[in-house]
């Protein structure tokens, strides 16, 4: 939780609204529902934008793997909401 809260300082806000949410514990509804705010989605097509043209420094490749295992967390609860609702 410390590494995720200090990355949210490097413009890694998204992350804390995510985990937010989850403690929450949402309805698998919900969590099917959920897609990333304006401007997570505006930092990650920052990022993915600058990587095509001129390539990320050390700091932002770091911003981006963390982007890529949040991503990769939700698509995991997500498949098990789905499974959930599934076999209701």
């Amino acid at each position: 939780m410390r590494e995720l809260n200090a990355s949210s300082q490097n413009g890694f806000s998204g992350t804390t609204q995510i985990l937010e949410f989850l403690a929450q514990l949402p309805s698998p509804e919900e969590i099917l529902a959920l897609r990333p705010s304006e401007e997570l989605r505006t930092q990650i097509d920052t990022l993915l934008e600058k990587n095509r043209n001129t390539g990320l420094t050390p700091e932002e490749e770091q911003i981006w793997q963390q982007y890529e295992y949040l991503e990769h967390l939700v698509r995991k609860v997500k498949a098990k909401a789905l499974l959930k609702l599934k076999s209701n």
